[in-house]
């Protein structure tokens, strides 16, 4: 499935770089109004053309995202849970399908609207896919909720596991089926409490090592002094 699912992924970046390559092929650079000709860039703009894909990619479609950020590492989620992954997963999907759902709408070429139709159909196989995988990983009792599921419970505060804290105004949020009865892991069962449990103070401001240049309270030429002296006592 995770083969399968990452190489029609790649067939799809290959479909929508298609397609975009298509659009831009004959993309206006300009328009015929004469006050806005004369700015050749403001004529291009306006006639349809994105600057980036002219002046960087020679009309050709860029890995990046819609406002020139390029795709990186960070768009993965990798973090060796499968339970935690297949969920992202699915999310990722139900974010993707969300998106060709709003662009599907901002046009009428029918070529367009067919592709993204059958976009919008394999993300809802893949939601489904991600899904049904995540629901058996908790069946065969491989990874449960709360992931991770092979982290000993009783090391964390239990008294406050199942707790929602209500710091909206009213307590209308304790109708919720999050603030009362058995809770999804079913390992417990919710409780509400009108607000924080603790009213412990606010700890002293911390003092980081006076080379760092932080501001404190202490005074410019003590910090200075101070620095001076942690030389000495470290030097490497």
């Amino acid at each position: 499935m995770l083969f399968g699912i990452g190489a029609e992924e790649f067939g799809h970046v290959e479909m929508l770089a298609t397609m975009i390559a298509q659009l831009l092929e004959k993309a206006p650079l300009g328009i015929t109004e004469d006050a806005v000709q004369a700015d050749p860039t403001v004529a291009a703009v306006l006639g349809g053309t994105d600057l980036q894909h002219a002046i960087v990619a020679g009309a050709g479609a860029r890995p990046v995202d819609s406002m020139g950020n390029p795709w990186q590492g960070s768009y993965v989620t990798a973090s060796g849970n499968l339970l935690a992954d297949f969920t992202a997963n699915a999310n990722a999907e139900m974010q993707g399908r969300l998106q060709v759902a709003r662009l599907y709408h901002m046009t009428d070429d029918h070529g367009i609207r067919d592709m993204l139709s059958f976009l919008l159909a394999r993300d809802t196989m893949h939601q489904n896919q991600w899904t049904a995988a995540a629901r058996e990983l908790q069946e065969a009792k491989i990874e449960e909720l709360p992931v991770p599921s092979n982290f000993p419970l009783k090391k964390e505060a239990r008294e406050v596991s199942y707790q929602y804290l209500n710091f909206s105004d009213g307590k209308a949020a304790a109708e919720g089926s999050w603030a009362s009865g058995p809770t999804p892991d079913g390992k417990g069962e919710f409780t509400y409490h009108e607000g924080p449990t603790t009213s412990a103070p606010m700890p002293p401001a911390t003092h980081p090592d006076s080379r760092f240049y932080g501001t404190t309270e202490i005074p410019n030429t003590v910090e200075k002094m101070a620095g001076t002296v942690q030389d000495k006592l470290n030097r490497e």
